[in-house]
C-alpha cells in the first residue's frame, strides 16, 4: 500500500470504524492481562501459597504456553484466520477460570492454571499480528492502536485494585470472568485480517528461524525477557510484603501502563526514524536500573514512583522488538514468527523467572532476586549493542 492509499484508508469511514473496534478490543483484552499480572498472584498469596509455590504456578503456565503459542501461530498461518482462534482462546479462558473457582489443592490449581495459560498466552501475539496486519488496510500504525491496550491495563489495574480492597481478593476470579466475557463479545465486531494468500511452506519457516541473525535476536530477547518476567511476576508479592494494599498495587500498575502511552504514541509517529537495536539497548539499560532500585527500596510508595520507568524499559522494548521482528520474518510467516517471539518472551522467560526466580526469592531474598535480574538486563544491553555493531559490519 502506497502513501496515497494509506491516507485514503485513514479518511475512509469504514477504516475509522474498524480502527475504533480494534482499539476497544485491545482495551478489553489488556484488562484481562491486568487481572492476571496484578491480582491473581495476590489471590494465591491470600489463599496461603508461599512465594515458591506462586513461582511454580507462574512458571507452569509459561511452560505450557511454549506449545500453545507455536500451535496457535502455525494454525493461524495454515488456516489463515486470527479472529476465530481468538474467540476459541477466550472461550477456553472462561472455562478454565470457572474450574479454578472451587479448587483448593495446590496440584490441581497448577493443572488448571496450565490450562488457563494455554488459552491466555497466545492472545497477545495473535492480537499483535491482527493489529500489524490491520494497519495496511486502516492506515493506523500498530502503536496508535496498542496504546488503548495500555490504557485498558491501566484503568483495570487501578479500578479493580480499589474494588478488591473493598470487597476482598476472593472476588478476583469473578472479575476476571467478566473481562474475558466482554472481550469475547467484542471479537464479533473486528475483521479477520490475513497475511499473504500464498501457500505456506513450513519447512521454509523452520529454515528461516535457524538463520544466525534470527537465532541471535531471539537469544538476546530471552536475556532481557527474564528480568521483565521477574519484575512482573513478583512485583505484587514484593509490594504486599512491604505492607501495600491492593489499591496501592493497582496504582503501581496504573502508573506503569499509563507511562507506556506517550512512548507508544511517539514511536508510532517517529519510531521509524531511529535504529531498532540501539533503542533496544537503551530499554535494557533502563530495565537494569529499574530492577536495581527494586532490590533496595523499602517503602512501597517509592515502588509506585519507579513504575514510571516502564515507559522507557517496556514501552520502547515491546514496540521496537516487534518492528525489528517484522524485518526478519516475512509477512506469510508473521503469526508463526510472533508465536516464536511469544515462546521466548512469555514461555522460556516465564519458566526461568518463575521456577528459578521463585526459588531465589524465597531462599535468598528480594535483594538477591532483583540484583540477579539487573545482571540479565545488563547482559542484554551489551548483546543488543554488539548485535548492532556486527550487523553493520556485515553489510
Amino acid at each position: 500500500m502506497d502513501k496515497t492509499d494509506t491516507v485514503r484508508a485513514e479518511r475512509s469511514p469504514t477504516a475509522r470504524k474498524e480502527t475504533l473496534s480494534l482499539r476497544i478490543f485491545s482495551f478489553s483484552a489488556y484488562s484481562t492481562a491486568a487481572m492476571v499480572v496484578s491480582f491473581i498472584p495476590l489471590y494465591f498469596l491470600d489463599r496461603g501459597f508461599s512465594e515458591q509455590q506462586i513461582g511454580i504456578i507462574y512458571s507452569t503456565g509459561p511452560f505450557i504456553s511454549i506449545f500453545a503459542n507455536l500451535i496457535l501461530g502455525m494454525a493461524s498461518d495454515k488456516f489463515r484466520t486470527i479472529k476465530k482462534l481468538l474467540m476459541l482462546l477466550l472461550f477456553g479462558q472462561l472455562v478454565m477460570i470457572s474450574l479454578l473457582l472451587p479448587i483448593e489443592h495446590f496440584a490441581l490449581v497448577c493443572l488448571v492454571m496450565m490450562g488457563f495459560y494455554f488459552f491466555q498466552t497466545p492472545i497477545n501475539p495473535l492480537s499483535d499480528s491482527l493489529l500489524l496486519l490491520s494497519s495496511q488496510y486502516t492506515g493506523t500504525p500498530y502503536a496508535l492502536i496498542r496504546i488503548f491496550g495500555s490504557l485498558g491495563f491501566a484503568v483495570t489495574a487501578y479500578t479493580f485494585g480499589l474494588i478488591l480492597k473493598q470487597i476482598g481478593s476472593h472476588w478476583t476470579l469473578p472479575l476476571a470472568l467478566c473481562t474475558i466475557a466482554i472481550t469475547l463479545g467484542l471479537t464479533t465486531f473486528i475483521k479477520d485480517y490475513q497475511g499473504s494468500a500464498r501457500k505456506i511452506d513450513f519447512s521454509g519457516f523452520f529454515k528461516l528461524i535457524r538463520q544466525r541473525d534470527v537465532l541471535l535476536f531471539f537469544l538476546i530477547i530471552l536475556t532481557v525477557s527474564i528480568p521483565h518476567r521477574m519484575y512482573e511476576g513478583f512485583l505484587a508479592v514484593t509490594m504486599r510484603q512491604m505492607g501495600a494494599s491492593d489499591s496501592l498495587v493497582g496504582l503501581a500498575w496504573l502508573v506503569s501502563a499509563m507511562s507506556e502511552i506517550p512512548i507508544l504514541f511517539l514511536l508510532g509517529k517517529y519510531g521509524h526514524k531511529f535504529k531498532e537495536l540501539p533503542l533496544l539497548m537503551i530499554a535494557s539499560v533502563m530495565y537494569a536500573v529499574r530492577l536495581w532500585l527494586l532490590s533496595d527500596i523499602q517503602d512501597p510508595r517509592w515502588v509506585v514512583a519507579t513504575q514510571a520507568m516502564h515507559s522507557i524499559s517496556f514501552g520502547i522494548y515491546f514496540s521496537t522488538a516487534l518492528r525489528y521482528l517484522s524485518h526478519l520474518i516475512p509477512d506469510e510467516y508473521r503469526a508463526s514468527g510472533q508465536a516464536v517471539y511469544a515462546v521466548v518472551w512469555t514461555g522460556l522467560a516465564g519458566v526461568i523467572s518463575g521456577m528459578f526466580g521463585g526459588f531465589v526469592y524465597e531462599h535468598f531474598g528480594r535483594e538477591t532476586f532483583f540484583q540477579m535480574g539487573t545482571g540479565f538486563a545488563l547482559v542484554a544491553a551489551v548483546g543488543f549493542l554488539s548485535y548492532h555493531y556486527f550487523s553493520r559490519a556485515d553489510r
